[in-house]
């Protein structure tokens, strides 16, 4: 997948595996993600949380004939880091006609957990 000019490379998100059953990303944190104290900014969280979501969505859904968005997303911040890698696995917990929801968790390199999200996808009919 080419994240080449997207939020993804703005944000320096990977994807490491990318399956129907699970999806993991890495993301490194850096100026390019930190909020004003500091701290990985809890939006950036947000962005990989539903980025691998609508990945593994994607994977369910025929790309000739589906769209999958973002319909809703909702994330507690446990705790945060100031520098590293950190890495989201999403897993479906719903896969349906027209809507898909994903478990998210976010850990450090420690497997410290630093934030969870839940992520609910539309499924679209492309327009002909």
């Amino acid at each position: 997948m080419d994240f080449s000019n997207t939020l993804m490379e703005q944000l320096q998100m990977q994807v490491v595996e990318a399956s129907k059953d699970q999806v993991v990303m890495k993301m490194t944190v850096g100026p390019h993600n930190r909020q004003p104290m500091g701290f990985l900014h809890g939006g950036a969280s947000v962005a990989l949380a539903e980025t691998a979501a609508s990945i593994g969505g994607n994977l369910h859904a025929d790309p000739s004939t589906q769209a999958v968005f973002g319909l809703e997303i909702n994330a507690n911040h446990i705790r945060s880091v100031r520098s590293g890698i950190v890495t989201a696995i999403a897993s479906p917990i719903h896969i349906g006609k027209s809507t898909m929801v994903w478990q998210i968790n976010i850990s450090d390199e420690n497997k410290n957990l630093l934030s969870i999200a839940r992520c609910t996808l539309a499924v679209k009919t492309k327009q002909q």
